[in-house]
């Protein structure tokens, strides 16, 4: 029994502390709401906060609404009926999610600029004089137009997975009523696919408001760039601080309006015997059309901007040196792979303790890991900032008893930028973990504690082994997302220190976007090759 007490203790205080130390840092933002304002801030709130608001309501709002009509009518396409290419389209329409928005960004502006492939084509082929204000894209509706195409496969993938799984009997039902396609589609699909839609819609709002590569590219002022313009601008980091605030305060709201459009309506079987959606094999224009919407929508997210990129780094190969293109991708895959290792074992050991504790702690730490993926990665950085040179400050006489002169140590250092992207991302390592461990049960585990074996040896012997796909599935999604992370990277990278993500972002700040196209395209390619495997994963484990 002590032995017992001493395994759960050990798990207890583990999951305590990972949980302390990924919560903490974000307590500064709300210690800068009461600190006094300066000159700098009174300006901000006075005359340019409102800006902000609406520009970032507008993004969000228009981005969010083009990406639910996009990713639900391809889900349900892909979903209902059978036609030309359907399973080439079903994974690949996934692709547009391996290009960062500001690759995206950067690469459309370069090809349908003056010296771009568009105008170049109509102006020699077609003798055609062009109105250049036609082709910029580089205000408002066209930073809605990026987000868009490379954020829409949030709400199709996780509607296509929702809709896949629901009984055939409910869509049958409506049509021997007599309600036909449409009527089918608005009054039942979507109506029960309305969780899944918000959930997706939800994850393209958040990633809308943690970009910085975009609107920065763009132009366009959001809180983002405001905080970044406040930081490294007029080097005022309490100004900084409340804006990191106030968009923190804005995200809040965001989930407050997420929560209730979710609602509390939930449809479930009403049988035990749920048959899968029977395709309907659509043939004849009705076949082309479904064809064609599918393939329109996976070039303009995908093979266009991929035969742009290869295009410019044939043009550019070797401008580059192997040597410092190489240490680019060292450093990316250094960073992605430490953090993503990292937060896999905080995410086993977190779940661990809330499979064996049961409790209010035991139900609340676990939600406090979605925080860091729901505040954008600028308000992340400026919270760790604040918090390492704290740490610093504390640990000063420390580095003089061994004999560093240095007062800044660990917040220059590559411990401060692996810290944050931890925080920011460890709700994807942890809710891979968490469907891990649903998956398997309490069976085995229970099983192997009445043999004798003790709490920690069973999860090495019984629980870990069949945690495997979940680690995997979790590793791959978080390198991904550290390999294209934009805000957090630049702001806390130590000092010469660049990655495939940072280097494309200044070649392409630089009007080098030919430059840029290496480093994009080897982002591009893992990213792809990560999202295929991660797919045939889940194919697998489905079947």
């Amino acid at each position: 029994m002590q032995r017992k007490l001493a395994n759960v203790n050990m798990w207890t205080v583990s999951a305590a502390i990972i949980m302390i130390l990924l919560f903490l840092p974000n307590l500064t933002i709300v210690k800068g709401i009461f600190t006094p304002s300066n000159e700098n801030w009174a300006h901000m709130k006075e005359f340019v906060m409102g800006s902000f608001i609406k520009t970032s309501f507008i993004l969000i709002s228009a981005t969010a609404i083009l990406t639910i009509v996009i990713g639900l009518s391809l889900a349900w396409i892909i979903v209902q009926y059978d036609f030309p290419l359907r399973r080439f389209l079903k994974w690949t329409l996934i692709l547009p999610l391996s290009i960062p928005p500001f690759i995206g960004a950067y690469t459309y502006h370069g090809i349908v600029n003056y010296t771009g492939v568009v105008q170049t084509t109509l102006r020699d082929q077609f003798g055609m004089s062009l109105n250049q204000s036609y082709f910029d894209i580089m205000n408002l509706p066209g930073a809605i137009f990026i987000y868009t195409m490379f954020l829409y496969p949030y709400v199709y993938t996780i509607t296509r997975i929702f809709l896949s799984q629901q009984s055939a009997s409910l869509i049958e039902s409506a049509r021997m009523l007599g309600k036909g396609s449409w009527r089918t589609f608005f009054q039942v699909v979507v109506p029960i696919s309305r969780v899944s839609v918000i959930g997706g819609a939800s994850l393209v709002v958040l990633e809308v408001l943690n970009d910085y590569g975009v609107v920065k590219y763009f132009g366009i002022q959001t809180f983002t760039t405001a905080i970044f313009q406040s930081w490294f601008g007029l080097g005022d980091i309490e100004t900084s601080i409340k804006l990191a605030a106030s968009l923190m305060g804005f995200v809040i709201i965001i989930l407050m309006i997420e929560k209730l459009l979710r609602g509390r309506r939930q449809y479930s079987y009403s049988t035990t015997k749920v048959r899968p959606l029977q395709l309907i094999q659509l043939k004849g224009l009705k076949a082309f059309l479904a064809t064609s919407y599918g393939l329109i929508i996976l070039s303009l997210g995908f093979f266009i901007p991929i035969a742009q990129l290869i295009d410019w780094t044939i043009l550019t190969f070797g401008t580059i040196p192997m040597s410092e293109f190489m240490s680019y991708v060292k450093n990316s895959v250094l960073v992605a792979g430490i953090t993503a290792t990292v937060i896999i074992i905080f995410a086993l050991i977190v779940g661990n303790f809330s499979r064996l504790v049961h409790g209010k702690v035991a139900n609340l730490l676990p939600k406090l890991s979605i925080l860091g993926y729901s505040i954008p990665g600028a308000v992340i950085a400026v919270a760790v900032v604040t918090a390492f040179i704290g740490l610093d400050r504390f640990l000063a006489p420390l580095y003089q008893l061994m004999g560093i002169n240095k007062t800044l140590v660990l917040s220059v250092s590559l411990i401060m930028l692996i810290s944050a992207y931890i925080i920011r991302f460890f709700a994807i390592g942890y809710n891979s973990i968490e469907s891990g461990y649903d998956k398997i049960g309490t069976d085995f585990r229970d099983a192997s504690r009445l043999l004798g074996v003790g709490l920690t040896k069973t999860f090495f012997k019984v629980d870990l082994p069949m945690l495997k796909g979940a680690i995997i599935s979790g590793f791959l999604l978080i390198f991904i997302d550290i390999l294209k992370e934009i805000p957090l990277t630049l702001i806390l990278r130590p000092f010469n220190f660049d990655t495939l993500s940072t280097k494309a972002f200044q070649y392409a700040s630089d009007e080098k976007i030919m430059e840029a196209s290496q480093a994009s395209l080897l982002i591009v390619g893992i990213s792809a090759l990560a999202i295929y495997i991660f797919y045939k994963f889940l194919e697998k484990e489905r079947d």
